[in-house]
C-alpha cells in the first residue's frame, strides 16, 4: 500500500509515493542573522554614523582651535587682546565638549540597542522556554514593523511598550520618515528635498532619482501657479544640471510651459495629476528603507508570503482538498495569487494527535474507518482504555487488534 500524504483529521489522501521524514535542525544563529539582517543593521549603521560625525565635529574644532594658537602667537597682542582671543578658543573647546558628551549619548544609546538585540537573537540558541520567548518577541516586532510602515505611529508605541520591545523596534527611524511623509501630503518638498541633501553621498551612491523628482515636482507646481518666470529661473538654477542624465524627462516638462495644467494631451497631463505626490511619497519611502538598510516590503507580508508559498500546492486548488487547509478557503487564495507552489519534493505524514512525525520506527496505523494515527499514539491510547480505540476526529471505536499497518514506500 503506497501512502505518501494525510490530511489533518487522519484521513488518507493521494501523494506522490516517497516519503522522507525531515531531520529537525537545530537552531543556527548565522541563519538567524540572515533573516533578520535588517534587525542587526540598521543600529549597527546607525553607531557608525554617529562616531563618524563625532570624529567630523572633532577634527573640525581642533582645527579651527589650533589655528587660533597659531594665529595668535605669530602677532604681537596685548595683554588684554590675548585673554580676550583665549577666552574665546577656550569657549569653542566648551562647545566641542557639549557636543561630544551629546555624540557620545548617541553612541552609548545605538551600542545599548546592538547589544539587546543580540541577546534577543541568542535567545534562539537556548532551552525551549527561551525559544518560546524569541518567537513571541518576533511576532510583536513583525506586528510593530507592520504599524509604523501604515503610520500607525501611536499604536506602534504603545504596543512596543506594552511588550517590552522599544529597543528591538525602530521607531526613530519612522518618525523622522513621518516629518517628510507629512510635509509631502501638504504639498511641500521642502523636508524631504533636506533630507537628500543630508543624505546626499549615500543617495548618489545607489543612483537615486528622488532629488531630481522633488525639483521637477516644485517646477510643475510653479508652471500649474502660472509663475512662469519663476519657473524658468527655477529649471535654469535646479534642473539644468541633471540635463546630461535625465534630458527626456526635462524636455517633457519644459513643454507643459506651452501646454500648461489645463492641456488635454495624456504625456503633459500626467504632470499636473495630483496622485504624483504619493508617487512621491512611495519613493521617499523606498529610499528611505534602502538607506536605512530596510526590507521594502513589511516583514508581515514577507512571512506571510513564505508562509503561503509553502503551504500552495496543486492540491490546494482540487475539489478533495481538506477544508483544514488554509488554502481551500478564498480570502487565502486571493493573498496567495501569483505566488509559486511549494517546491516540495518529499512529503511526510505527521499524527494529527502527537504530532509527531510516522516513519519506519513510529509506522502509520489505519483504523477501520480510514482514519490514520501513529502506532505510538494507538498503543498510548490502547494502554489507557484497556485495548480500545477511538477517533478523535469521528468518535469511531474499535479494539487495538483491528489496525492495520500502512506501508509507506
Amino acid at each position: 500500500m503506497d501512502v505518501a500524504n494525510a490530511s489533518p483529521d487522519g484521513s488518507m489522501v493521494d501523494a506522490p509515493p516517497s516519503i522522507i521524514p525531515a531531520a529537525k535542525k537545530p537552531p543556527n544563529l548565522s541563519a538567524a542573522l540572515q533573516v533578520e539582517q535588517q534587525l542587526m543593521r540598521l543600529p549597527f549603521e546607525g553607531f557608525k554614523k554617529q562616531v563618524r560625525v563625532n570624529n567630523r565635529v572633532v577634527e573640525k574644532e581642533m582645527n579651527a582651535v589650533v589655528a587660533g594658537v597659531a594665529e595668535a602667537s605669530s602677532k604681537s597682542l596685548s595683554q588684554d587682546e590675548a585673554v580676550r582671543q583665549l577666552r574665546g578658543l577656550v569657549s569653542r573647546l566648551q562647545g566641542l565638549k557639549r557636543k561630544l558628551d551629546e555624540g557620545n549619548a548617541l553612541e552609548q544609546s545605538q551600542a545599548q540597542r546592538c547589544r539587546a538585540r543580540i541577546e534577543h537573537l541568542s535567545l534562539n540558541l537556548g532551552d525551549k522556554d527561551s525559544q518560546r520567548r524569541w518567537e513571541t518577541a518576533r511576532v510583536d516586532r513583525i506586528l510593530v514593523d507592520y504599524m509604523l510602515r501604515n503610520s500607525y505611529y501611536d499604536t506602534a508605541v504603545k504596543y512596543a511598550e506594552a511588550t517590552r520591545i522599544q529597543e528591538l523596534v525602530d521607531v526613530d527611524v519612522f518618525r523622522d520618515a513621518k516629518r517628510v511623509i507629512d510635509a509631502l501630503r501638504r504639498g511641500d518638498c521642502s523636508e524631504a528635498l533636506a533630507w537628500c541633501a543630508e543624505n546626499r553621498k549615500a543617495l548618489k551612491k545607489s543612483k537615486s532619482k528622488l532629488e531630481f523628482q522633488l525639483r521637477l515636482q516644485e517646477f510643475i507646481e510653479l508652471v500649474r501657479g502660472e509663475k512662469m518666470v519663476e519657473a524658468i529661473k527655477y529649471a535654469r538654477k535646479y534642473l539644468a544640471p541633471w540635463g546630461q542624465s535625465h534630458m527626456k524627462e526635462l524636455q517633457q516638462a519644459m513643454a507643459t510651459l506651452a501646454f500648461k495644467k489645463d492641456t488635454d494631451c495624456p504625456s503633459y497631463r500626467v504632470l499636473f495629476d495630483c496622485g504624483q505626490w504619493d508617487r512621491l511619497i512611495d519613493e521617499f519611502k523606498r529610499e528611505n528603507y534602502k538607506l536605512n538598510c530596510m526590507t521594502p516590503d513589511s516583514l508581515l507580508s514577507i512571512h506571510l508570503r513564505a508562509g503561503l508559498s509553502a503551504l500552495k500546492t496543486p492540491f490546494c486548488y482540487e475539489e478533495g482538498c481538506s477544508k483544514e487547509d488554509p488554502l481551500s478557503q478564498a480570502s487565502f487564495r486571493a493573498l496567495a495569487e501569483g505566488l509559486p507552489f511549494s517546491k516540495q519534493t518529499h512529503s511526510k505524514l505527521v499524527c494529527s494527535i502527537t504530532h509527531d512525525v510516522m516513519d519506519a520506527d513510529n509506522p502509520p496505523l489505519v483504523l477501520p474507518n480510514g482514519c490514520l494515527y501513529s502506532r505510538r499514539a494507538m498503543e498510548a491510547m490502547a494502554e489507557k482504555h484497556h485495548g480500545e480505540i477511538t477517533c478523535p476526529k469521528t468518535g469511531f471505536k474499535c479494539d487495538f487488534s483491528d489496525l492495520s499497518k500502512a506501508y509507506i514506500s
